[in-house]
């Protein structure tokens, strides 16, 4: 007895930079038509798509923002573009599957050539979904940052441009840590413990271990070293700078900020949820796209 096929709906976000992506949009397009799945795609990236790659593009619509629904996200390019189809997908909860048209390919970790295969096993039902924290952050007192507050990765604070070193008090749950002197704090989730925290010492912190870390940039004194704290701490930041501002980048979406304004930061109340087949093992990643443990000797 033949079993119908689920009839899905699909979001695409994708990096509007690599014009090498095209054929693997189209391998996409051509799969998800063959099974009359509705495909919506990111307006942006649909007119790079059909006005700067001049591809024939089927979709069932356009969206803007977080204006759509879908029972599943796909973000096409390197993990930047999956951190902002994360945000954009917020607390819809939609499972996001990262197919890597970048470089390293940590959230996004569908190769090229595992397309098909990947989607197959999508609609067989045969994946896990992975839930990963995100954090926020607050103001008061100050500037009101603008743009999404959440971050998958990491939120940093840190001094603007060529300026001198900033003075950031930190408390934990409302008692004093440490008054860091140094170019910036990053507070990191453990998905974003292998980014922008491990080039600054901090450590590699494996998914769903229920902590944060707390990396500083270029401290003054060496005996400041990185901490991992339980992800259940509310983390509450004041900046002192002789330019009297400073910068706030939230997954590498950078605001500025006055020296008046206090940051809370503190997990999410939702999850992002990231589509993995089942031989996909997080220390195989680990290993194969770090060389971590290798011997190159």
């Amino acid at each position: 007895m033949c079993t119908e096929q689920p009839k899905l709906r699909f979001a695409i976000f994708g990096n509007i930079y690599q014009a090498r992506k095209s054929a693997s949009i189209q391998k996409v397009l051509s799969f998800l038509s063959e099974r009359e799945a509705e495909v919506y795609i990111d307006r942006e990236f649909h007119h790079f798509l059909t006005h700067d790659l001049h591809l024939d593009v089927e979709a069932n619509g356009v969206f803007d923002d977080g204006d759509f629904e879908a029972d599943y996200v796909i973000s096409m390019g390197g993990d930047g573009t999956f951190l902002k189809a994360a945000a954009r997908v917020g607390e819809r909860g939609c499972p996001i599957m990262g197919i890597n048209m970048g470089r390293l390919g940590f959230l996004a970790d569908v190769g090229p050539t595992e397309i098909e295969q990947s989607l197959t096993a999508l609609y067989r039902n045969e994946y896990k979904v992975e839930e990963h924290i995100v954090i926020m952050v607050e103001t008061e007192g100050g500037d009101v940052l603008e743009g999404c507050p959440y971050a998958l990765n990491d939120i940093a604070v840190l001094k603007r441009d060529n300026a001198s070193m900033i003075s950031i008090r930190t408390s934990i749950d409302g008692d004093h840590l440490i008054t860091y002197q140094a170019d910036g704090l990053i507070v990191s989730t453990p998905t974003g413990s292998t980014a922008y925290s491990l080039s600054n010492g901090g450590p590699i912190i494996a998914p769903q271990s229920g902590v944060l870390c707390l990396s500083p940039v270029a401290p003054h004194s060496l005996s400041v070293r990185p901490i991992v704290i339980p992800d259940s701490a509310v983390i509450r930041v004041s900046v002192g700078s002789r330019s009297h501002n400073f910068l706030v980048a939230i997954d590498g979406r950078s605001e500025k900020c006055s020296e008046d304004t206090v940051l809370t930061i503190r997990k999410a109340p939702y999850r992002v949820r990231i589509v993995k087949r089942p031989t996909q093992k997080y220390f195989h990643t680990l290993k194969e796209k770090m060389m971590w443990g290798a011997d190159t000797r």
